[in-house]
């Protein structure tokens, strides 16, 4: 059951990893829908912690890992829109 767990996660950040090169890279967040990564970036970070606390290190891991890509990117699309309306 590890392997599977150990497995899906590595596929589900592996695939999260080009959308958030892509934004870090061009600075274009106007796809992207701030709700959507807010709540995304909070889901992850509960994740995370739901996996540290029932020591189910696959969901540890995985949203450990993506915590910091979903973060930067929230944090460029804050200052994108903080940026058009000045």
């Amino acid at each position: 059951m590890q392997l599977l767990g150990y497995g899906s996660a590595f596929l589900t950040t592996t695939s999260f990893f080009p959308q958030a090169i892509k934004v870090l890279r061009t600075n274009e967040t106007r796809g992207i829908s701030l709700r959507m990564y807010l709540l995304f970036t909070l889901g992850v970070a509960g994740w995370g912690i739901y996996g540290w606390l029932n020591r189910d290190w696959p969901v540890f891991a995985a949203n450990l890992i993506t915590f910091p890509a979903t973060a930067a990117i929230l944090e460029r699309k804050i200052k994108s829109l903080l940026n058009q309306r000045t």
